[in-house]
Formats: structure tokens, sequence, C-alpha cells
């Protein structure tokens, strides 16, 4: 998958997708799809699809994940789409969005899934060669909040993803909001660091108004406890973790 992405070992044309985020989410619920092809490397049934609209012209790419495409797991019960889908409400209640537009729906292809916006983004990019650059050392700190309170444990550097405008973007989070802390991920540079003001006010916000309902319902009642302490965690040590043992990385590592 690149900027121009292919599919079964053709070219397939990226559209302009709608500029607003909702615009996007309304298209991706409600529009027509067409599976384009299934996407290489993926341990589970992950599919490029374009989603056009039932009137008019807007179309966009999107990242298909069906749950009769997933790998039974022993520590994460069926239904990873739902993660996904519940990431991209976290980001949206902190205001950083940080993970594309990601919606459910029941009626895809092959059944329910996540359906999450294709990003057009520069394949020689990933976690390990955007730190070298510090102009991104904001996202990636950003970027590092977010997992803790996700409670990531899939975080390859082949995740954080550079598009067009600049812009770091989170992908892959299907395991995620486990109940037990399982963080895994290759944003350690910043362990033992403070974090700032403006890292830690968002989850101060989402303490005192509490998830929204919308990401409540895809979590259970554990997993909704054990995100508010690991918010609670963050707003009282305010500091970057630090890996002791060297093991809290996911393999491969990109």
């Amino acid at each position: 998958m690149a900027g121009e992405p292919t599919a079964g070992g053709g070219h397939i044309e990226v559209p302009d997708p709608p500029a607003d985020p909702a615009a996007v989410a309304r298209l991706l619920t409600t529009g027509t799809v067409e599976v384009k092809g299934r996407m290489p490397w993926s341990s589970n049934g992950t599919f490029l699809v374009e989603v056009r609209a039932c009137e008019g012209e807007a179309a966009c790419l999107a990242v298909y994940k069906p749950e009769r495409g997933e790998r039974p797991l022993w520590d994460f019960p069926p239904g990873l789409w739902r993660r996904e889908v519940a990431a991209h409400r976290l980001s949206n209640a902190l205001g950083w969005d940080v993970v594309p537009v990601t919606i459910p729906r029941t009626d895809g292809p092959l059944g329910e899934g996540s359906f999450q916006q294709f990003v057009p983004f520069d394949p020689d990019a990933h976690y390990f060669t955007l730190y070298e650059d510090e102009k991104h050392h904001d996202a990636l700190r950003r970027l590092a909040v977010f997992d803790i309170l996700a409670n990531s444990t899939d975080r390859k550097g082949g995740h954080c993803l550079l598009g067009p405008d600049g812009r770091i973007w989170a992908i892959d989070n299907g395991l995620a909001f486990h109940h037990e802390f399982k963080l895994r991920t290759v944003i350690w540079e910043f362990g033992g660091d403070v974090m700032r003001a403006d890292e830690v006010e968002p989850v101060e916000q989402l303490l005192d108004t509490g998830l929204p309902a919308d990401l409540a319902v895809l979590l259970d009642t554990f997993e909704r406890d054990a995100l508010l302490t690991r918010a609670r965690a963050v707003v009282a040590q305010r500091r970057f973790p630090i890996d002791g043992t060297g093991r809290r990385y996911p393999w491969p590592l990109v």
C-alpha cells in the first residue's frame, strides 16, 4: 500500500474525499461499497474498498476490516473492528484527530466491520524515520499519550503514517483497550520526559466530562474502568513512562 495503492496487481486511482471529516463519516456510513482488493501483509482479512455516495460524485477509499476476517485470539474477544472505531472516537474526544475517520457498518460485503478512511502516505516513512526529524516530535509525543490511554498493544513503527499534508496518523488500532495493562509500542524515546500542559489538559477534560456515550458503548465495564484509570494515572504522573524491562515492544518493530 502506498500513496497511490494497488490491489490484485493493478493500479487504483485515489479519489478526492470530502474535506470535512463529518462528510467523510456520512459517506463511509451510507455510500455504496466496491471491494478493490485484499490488503497485503495483513494477518486478518483487510480489504481496500471504494465507497461512493448513492447520490452525487463524492467518493473515497477506505480500509474495511470485517469481523469474519479476524483470526481468533486468546486475549481479545472477536470484534476487533469495534476497537478500531473506539480508537477514532477516543481521538475525537481528546480533540487530537490522530486516527483517520473510522465508522462501523453492519452491511459490508463480508458483514459487519469497520471502515477507515484511506490516507495516502509516504511508504518510506515510519516511526523510526519520523523520529529523526524533530519537527515530528510534538505529534509523536501526542501519539504516545494516546497509546497509553488506549492501551495499544501493537504500535509498530509502520502503524505511524506520514500523510501528504505532513500529519502523522495512527492506524491498526484493533489490539487496544484491554482491561489489563498491555502497552506494547515502539515509542519509548520520550520515556521519563515531563508531559506538557497541552498533552495533559485534554485528558483532564475527558475525566471531567466522562467517556462519550458513543465510545463507552464499544467497551465493556472493565475496559471503560481501565481506560479511566489510565487517564487518571496520566494526569497524576504527568510523565512519559519508561520501559525498564525492554519487553514492551511489538514484533516485528515495523
